[in-house]
């Protein structure tokens, strides 16, 4: 019963340290269950908890549902209807909605939104899945705020997730997130459902999902919602293995961040270790597909935490796709590491030895700078 008693770690360091934080929004918060409107009061209060942490130097990315509700209300739709071509209709007009939203709200604190789509089929085919990591680097580079909802006017039920606590958690995952925290409609996990039985207990801290932590799940959540705590725990199995520690907490105040930094009862569940060890042991115990070898420069570069640039390369050779594992050696053909290619083996040999600049004109599309990005090795 250990796992039962064990104290939560202290929020107001996991936020206060955390590098990155993906945070989850679901349509029971964002939008008010009778009318449909926009809770804009909430949402001003959630901007101004993002601002927090951007202020403590971390990265932020919001994972929101709410498109579809926001639609039907502008479109004067049955909210409900089952009808898929109605909902995909209200996701099209809702999304622009939603977007403007959270652009108008950060804006007050100097921070830029971004909007991302994506569906199932992002995370599962492995180039679509390097694409979305690299595009959310790259605007979490450019300090923005990454918005991210799952494509709905396109997905249909073989490309869904179907709940955005699993997309979070896949978002929290490919990002290399230090916290997921799924702003909820409870305060977390009970040994029973609290609604309907009165001595169920909180679970402030959760070390592994055991099946006695798994058989605690109950049904769905609030009107409005698709997730319930069976989809939380599977969030909190996805964030755990790659290392994020993943929090369910009360959504429903003024600044549920601030709420939740402060010591509001919450449940924690604890990374097998942290998101760069996670990703690297990862990259460690994968079969290399190909060698890349390097120069005396490149090396020095390597060691002092730089991406891989071609201009540091000599020799390229094997069969590997983006994305693949590769050795990287250096000019004695010593090992230093491996990493995922940022390009295929045509596309690395042929810009071996140029600088960033000659990429375009060398490939015939603009490519990356890095061969192979430093957040890629595993050294």
């Amino acid at each position: 019963m250990e796992t039962l008693t064990a104290a939560a770690p202290d929020p107001a360091r996991m936020l206060g340290q955390a590098r990155r934080v993906v945070v989850k929004i679901g349509s029971a918060l964002l939008v008010d269950q009778a009318s449909g409107a926009l809770r804009r009061d909430w949402l001003e209060g959630l901007a101004a908890d993002v601002a927090m942490l951007k202020g403590q130097g971390a990265e932020v990315v919001l994972v929101s549902s709410g498109s579809i509700a926001l639609g039907r209300r502008i479109l004067r739709l049955d909210p409900r209807s089952d009808r898929l071509d109605e909902a995909q209709a209200a996701a099209s007009v809702g999304q622009i909605k939603l977007a403007q939203s959270y652009a108008d709200v950060l804006a007050t604190h100097g921070i830029t939104a971004a909007q991302v789509l994506v569906t199932l089929e992002d995370s599962e085919q492995r180039r679509r899945y390097l694409n979305t990591r690299a595009t959310l680097r790259t605007l979490l580079d450019l300090g923005t705020v990454p918005i991210v909802n799952e494509n709905d006017t396109v997905a249909t039920d073989e490309i869904r997730y179907g709940d955005n606590d699993r997309l979070a958690a896949q978002i929290a995952s490919l990002s290399g997130a230090d916290v997921l925290v799924l702003l909820s409609d409870v305060d977390g996990l009970y040994t029973a459902n609290p609604r309907d039985d009165a001595a169920a207990r909180h679970i402030a801290l959760v070390e592994s999902l055991t099946p006695q932590i798994r058989a605690m799940a109950g049904g769905t959540g609030s009107a409005g919602a698709k997730g319930g705590m069976k989809t939380k725990l599977l969030a909190a199995d996805i964030a755990m293995r790659a290392g994020c520690a993943m929090a369910i907490t009360l959504g429903n105040v003024e600044r549920p961040l601030s709420a939740l930094a402060g010591g509001a009862r919450a449940s924690w569940f604890r990374g097998a270790s942290d998101p760069k060890t996670a990703r690297k042991r990862w990259i460690s115990a994968m079969k290399p597909r190909g060698r890349i070898t390097i120069d005396a420069g490149a090396v020095r570069a390597l060691h002092a935490g730089k991406s891989l640039l071609p201009i540091g390369v000599t020799e390229v050779t094997g069969r590997f796709g983006r994305g693949d594992p590769v050795e990287i050696a250096g000019p004695e053909g010593e090992v230093l590491c491996l990493g995922l290619a940022g390009y295929d083996v045509a596309d690395a040999r042929a810009i071996r030895g140029l600088q960033s600049g000659q990429i375009a004109e060398k490939l015939g599309y603009p490519g990356r700078v890095a061969l192979i990005h430093r957040d890629d090795m595993a050294i």
